[in-house]
């Protein structure tokens, strides 16, 4: 049985927001709105909702999670972060866009991708999602709200929600949210690497 919890971006209630957080507090998994889709989160070390996650939308060990963090001072605590990189997120974010980069030794070795030890890292504009971070005070580890299947498919939140329903603990519902995922560049290399054109647009 999944929890659904309708919030609204104009007048963003804080009771609703310090629910999300207890309920993260207690070990439940959530999806919640980004600015580029609805996205599975919980907090850095729950095991077993990585693993539901995991089960979940089929992932490999190839995949990158990602740390939603409120500001640069947070990316700086769990990646690896030179000149060149930290001027291309600042001007950046917040936005849709995730970044492959080395994980620093605050990240767990089972959120790290196995071969290249790195992670991903994003600063999200969304409302709710950056009023959820504030709220734990940590960055919140996600996974795009994607199930094996419906890559194909236009999916609003009514039917994210039936998807998901008995899988997540809550379901924190604004509406509808951009469909395009968000953009996916890879700064471990000697120039970045765009691995997933989305919603985001760069220029090197």
């Amino acid at each position: 049985m999944s929890e659904r919890l309708e919030v609204r971006l104009r007048g963003l209630n804080p009771r609703h927001i310090d629910h999300v957080a207890a309920v993260l507090v207690r070990g439940g998994l959530i999806a919640y709105p980004t600015d580029s889709g609805y996205a599975l989160g919980w907090r850095s070390g729950n095991r077993k909702a990585q693993e539901q996650v995991v089960r979940m939308r089929q992932l490999d060990q190839r995949h990158h999670f990602t740390y939603c963090c409120r500001t640069l001072s947070d990316v700086s605590q769990l990646a690896r972060v030179d000149n060149s990189a930290y001027r291309l997120i600042r001007q950046h974010t917040p936005g849709p866009f995730t970044f492959i980069l080395p994980a620093t030794g605050n990240v767990p070795k089972s959120v790290q991708q196995r071969k290249t030890r790195t992670i991903g890292i994003r600063i999200p504009e969304h409302a709710v999602a950056q009023a959820i971070i504030s709220a734990m005070d940590e960055p919140l580890l996600s996974s795009s709200l994607i199930l094996p299947g419906t890559q194909d498919e236009i999916m609003d939140n009514e039917d994210l929600f039936d998807a998901v329903h008995g899988m997540v603990d809550l379901f924190v519902d604004a509406g509808d949210c951009p469909l395009e995922p968000s953009t996916l560049v890879d700064l471990t290399g000697d120039q970045p690497l765009i691995l997933r054109q989305g919603r985001g647009v760069i220029e090197f």
